[in-house]
């Protein structure tokens, strides 16, 4: 794999701060929320149900993220492609069944996806301390804020009360994920399509200062587009051959290489210096509608963080299955009998 980029290449870049302000953000994304999204309750609607359930959440994640400091990166994940397809309803956990096929092998998921084990142990946890009572929807959401937190960056308030779907749709997920080649006109579509803003876009997008990629997800970047800095494509053209199907085709390369593992604001320093790993990176930053927002972010951490955050929030509520809607499954990778 290539050395990890130096901080030279993004002076402004600064660490995001442990905890950011996000009250009044918040406040705004709530108010912005959809009808189906302001069904959802407070973070303390297992207090009286299950009242160790986001310790016990929180408790798993730091665990998993302190053995295994790439989970973080794979929860948050696990969460953005659960609510990009059929809303944030756990559809993303379920296994093929001879009904449906899953989302699990779809394109953008395929070999790629990481975390199921994590998920299925804070659910096994939560079934033995209050049966049939926290959903698996909810676990993803909570998991995906503390792994954020766990790795340096911003946390924030998440609503609960969300159940989950008794089936999953492999078509959505090729359909509505937004890939690595995307171009800003796909971004912009693909996030408004959920309710979300070109702000919540950008944002989100530096969900890529964590995590890596596959070389095939990054190949024709590095070896066909014109938008790269020259070193950064020569210096993972080392590890990512040209070729399908050869060895190192799955090799990983970290989407922020400068800290890959740190939640900071330096994967859009990186854009600044056209060291965006994949098409949908760079497309950010190269004279359209969204440069001003990565200048920003990447001169502001706190900015990053605040947007972010509410961000999350409005993802978070995207059409959950709320009421008498759904279920509680008690294994999150198949429906219950």
């Amino acid at each position: 794999m290539a050395p990890p980029a130096s901080r030279k290449h993004h002076p402004r870049s600064r660490p995001l701060p442990r905890r950011v302000p996000v009250l009044l953000v918040l406040a705004v994304a709530a108010a912005a929320a959809t009808v189906a999204s302001a069904q959802l309750s407070s973070e303390d609607y297992y207090d009286a149900s299950c009242p160790a359930a986001l310790l016990t959440v929180r408790s798993a994640v730091a665990t998993a993220v302190l053995l295994d400091r790439r989970l973080g990166a794979s929860l948050l994940r696990l969460h953005f492609h659960d609510c990009f397809v059929q809303g944030c309803d756990a559809s993303v956990l379920l296994d093929d069944t001879a009904g449906f096929t899953g989302e699990k092998g779809a394109g953008p998921n395929a070999g790629s996806l990481r975390g199921f084990d994590v998920i299925d142990n804070i659910k096994m946890l939560l079934e033995l301390m209050c049966p049939q009572t926290v959903s698996c929807a909810d676990i993803l959401a909570v998991a995906a804020r503390d792994s954020v937190e766990q790795l340096g960056g911003p946390s924030w308030t998440v609503p609960l009360g969300r159940r989950d779907a008794t089936t999953a749709s492999a078509s959505l997920a090729n359909s509505d994920l937004p890939g690595p080649t995307a171009n800003l006109n796909g971004l912009l579509n693909a996030f408004a399509n959920k309710g979300l803003s070109t702000t919540d876009m950008v944002a989100l997008s530096g969900a890529h200062t964590v995590g890596r990629a596959q070389c095939k997800n990054c190949r024709a970047r590095i070896y066909n587009d014109t938008d790269i800095d020259a070193a950064f494509a020569a210096s993972l053209r080392g590890s990512c051959p040209a070729r399908a199907g050869v060895a190192g085709d799955g090799a990983l390369e970290p989407l922020d290489g400068s800290s890959p593992d740190d939640f900071d604001n330096g994967y859009f320093g990186n854009l600044l210096s056209r060291r965006g790993l994949l098409h949908s990176d760079q497309a950010l930053f190269g004279g359209g509608a969204t440069d001003g927002l990565v200048r920003a972010y990447a001169s502001d951490a706190g900015r990053w963080g605040s947007d972010f955050a509410a961000a999350m929030v409005k993802m978070a509520s995207t059409s959950p299955l709320t009421g008498t809607d759904g279920e509680i499954r008690v294994n999150c990778r198949r429906v219950n009998n």
